[in-house]
């Protein structure tokens, strides 16, 4: 919960930094506030990913863990060819 308040917190601060580059007419401030921005965007869709993951892993374990040996059987047979 805080992380997504954080990761808005500095969405806005990101939009703010970028309208304040555009109207001051620095191109660096706006560019590096339009990047902040994105980033924290970013960040809030891999955390709201992660938390989708976790709640439905929390309610059906199984398929979750039916995956997670399906990818360690896989990996163990890509590395054991070297």
């Amino acid at each position: 919960m805080f992380d997504k308040a954080k990761d808005k917190a500095e969405e806005l601060a990101g939009k703010g930094q970028e309208e304040f580059g555009r109207a001051s007419g620095d191109r660096s401030t706006q560019v590096e506030g339009k990047l902040r921005k994105r980033a924290a965007q970013a960040s809030y869709s891999v955390n709201d990913c992660i938390d989708t993951i976790k709640d439905k892993t929390a309610s059906d374990p199984v398929p979750a863990l039916l995956i997670a040996g399906g990818i360690g059987f896989l990996l163990a047979k890509i590395i054991g060819r070297r």
